[in-house]
């Protein structure tokens, strides 16, 4: 019996271990290590979860631990489990696993995708804040006028307790209040639910999959971060960011998705520079060239935008991608910029708690906050930020309404972007073949 460790962060992780280790009698998973999310260390996965073999559940630590963990239980294979960081610094993990004697592993498609009985698509990113999730919204929304039943499927975001979140239903903005979600996770569900779309999401996929497929016709997989999709699918749409031209390539698994996708969407051509978007179509000429290509815009939406003009204003982003998706900027400062702020408020200052320290670790950000949330305490911190910061205006381009989790004295303004395609082919044209 191979004794293994799982690098993860709350997500892929769980789904390697439950598609590819449980009950699996020639490994003994001894720990979980966890990273990019605050403190989802220190807890365990739970017995119910984790099989018969693993009658106490399995320890999740530190990914500071690693090395420790690795020479205390005499692993012999650690497999890396998470996305959206670079292939430099894969390998350097590698290294570091290596370094120690054990083996280092990444698993694949193949062992770790879960076949449906009904039609799935999913759509997926080269790097986080592509574009993706508004991508997804309108494949929903067109399958939906085209009279087929929807059941949107979320890539994990288990921050909580984890026997609880096996299986999630949204079809309410109650749902959301009684499942305890995150900023992050509503950033995610509710649009889709505004939409009238179901979402699941949770711990188990494949438990998740099983119950989607009993109210639905078509599966939409709507993946997080770069991750390649949990299940095997019929259509493989991927979103890349012409603004981050070349990260397609630079990044895991999104290089993996950029060379397995069958359309490829090219989003932000209106604010890309143009060497980025033609950077991207000969990375697609060289790496991907039967995908069918569809050009984009990422419109922002405000609605009132002119109570800009002229106002000191605070800008909130979406917190990942800004964060561990490396964007300095999003909808917010373009926003602010369109309708012709006077001054944009440096946060930092103002900064306390895990607030303070999501700037420390992310030291590209100056001029926006963003909507980190993962827990209660967090979100509070978010908003003792807020409530220390003197400015006119507050322009939040979160996908969701923060107002229904932050007062705030100054009005907040919220920005949407939805997806506007350029030109054919189009979504509808694909989904018809499809």
């Amino acid at each position: 019996m191979k004794k293994v460790i799982i690098m993860g962060a709350a997500g892929r992780d769980f789904h390697n271990f439950n598609t590819y280790f449980r009950d699996n009698p020639n490994f003994q998973v001894v720990a979980f290590t966890a990273t990019q999310i605050p403190d989802i260390e220190g807890r365990k996965y739970p017995a119910s979860l984790a099989g018969k073999l693993y009658p106490n559940g399995i320890p999740i630590y530190a990914e500071e631990d690693l090395d420790h963990l690795i020479r205390k239980h005499g692993v012999t294979k650690v497999y890396f489990s998470y996305s959206d960081v670079s292939h430099e610094y894969v390998m350097h993990k590698a290294s570091q696993v290596q370094a120690t004697g054990a083996s280092y592993v990444l698993l694949g498609p193949q062992d770790t995708m879960v076949k449906s009985k009904k039609p799935l698509l999913s759509v997926c990113a080269v790097r986080t804040g592509c574009g993706k999730s508004q991508t997804s919204r309108k494949v929903a929304l067109l399958l939906k006028k085209k009279g087929r039943s929807v059941a949107v499927i979320r890539h994990p975001m288990p921050y909580g307790d984890l026997e609880k979140q096996k299986v999630q239903r949204f079809a309410t903005y109650e749902d959301m209040a009684k499942h305890e979600c995150t900023i992050e996770e509503r950033e995610e569900y509710e649009p889709h639910v505004k939409n009238g779309i179901v979402v699941y999401a949770g711990v188990d996929y494949e438990a998740i999959l099983r119950e989607a497929e009993a109210e639905a016709d078509i599966i939409l997989w709507d993946g997080g971060n770069n991750d390649f999709p949990f299940y095997k699918s019929d259509l493989e749409i991927v979103v890349v960011d012409p603004h981050r031209a070349g990260h397609e390539l630079l990044y895991y698994p999104g290089e993996t998705n950029f060379r397995r996708a069958q359309v490829l969407v090219i989003n932000k051509i209106d604010t890309a520079p143009k060497d980025g978007v033609d950077k991207i179509l000969a990375n697609i000429k060289m790496i991907n060239p039967t995908a069918t290509i569809i050009r984009a815009n990422s419109p922002t939406i405000v609605e009132n935008g002119e109570r800009i003009r002229g106002k000191r204003v605070l800008v909130i982003e979406d917190g990942p991608t800004v964060t561990h998706g490396g964007m300095a900027y999003g909808a917010g400062i373009v926003a602010a910029q369109k309708y012709g702020a006077a001054k944009i408020i440096d946060p930092r200052p103002a900064a306390g708690g895990s607030i303070r320290k999501t700037f420390e670790k992310y030291r590209h950000l100056d001029k926006v906050l963003p909507a980190m949330g993962y827990s209660e305490t967090q979100i509070n911190e978010l908003a003792e930020t807020i409530a220390k910061i003197d400015c006119d205006l507050i322009i939040s381009a979160t996908p969701i309404d923060l107002n229904r989790l932050i007062t705030t004295r100054q009005p907040m303004l919220p920005v949407g972007y939805e997806l506007e395609e350029i030109g054919t082919p189009t979504l509808e044209d694909v989904l018809q073949k499809f």
